[in-house]
């Protein structure tokens, strides 16, 4: 797992997110746009899938800037299967295990607390096209 200096508390300029995600291409390797308080703003492409995992002690906030993010969920009444088109937002709250997913590619926005690992605290193998990390630089 990777740790890396996080981005500037207050930018002194606006931050186009459209240029934001055009200076990079990995998927599933979030960057962190600015930070808010105690909490990171990141930016990820993804396609395909992630891995199962939780947080343990924190709600994960979604927001789909682009495609169509799908979100399993591991709920007490069973599995299902959340979707979030553009423009949409979910929070997946704590203690649940999640698996985001995209078929077609998405873009999105995930509010964490800084620190936050991309796996979560308890996961399952990590496949080698996820990047465990806290966030990278923009």
């Amino acid at each position: 797992m990777s740790t890396e200096p996080i981005a500037p508390a207050h930018p002194t300029d606006p931050i186009d997110l459209g240029e934001a995600l055009g200076s990079f291409e990995d998927l599933w390797s979030p960057r962190i746009v600015t930070r808010v308080n105690d909490y990171d703003i990141r930016l990820a492409k993804v396609a395909g899938d992630h891995v199962w995992h939780v947080h343990d002690d924190t709600d994960e906030f979604f927001q789909v800037l682009e495609g169509e993010l799908l979100i399993a969920l591991r709920e007490e009444a069973g599995e299902r299967t959340v979707t979030l088109p553009r423009g949409s937002v979910f929070v997946v709250p704590r203690g649940v295990w999640h698996k985001p997913s995209s078929p077609r590619g998405a873009a999105m926005l995930v509010f964490e607390p800084s620190g936050t690992f991309s796996v979560g605290d308890r996961h399952d193998e990590v496949p080698d096209h996820v990047d465990a990390t806290t966030g990278h630089a923009l």
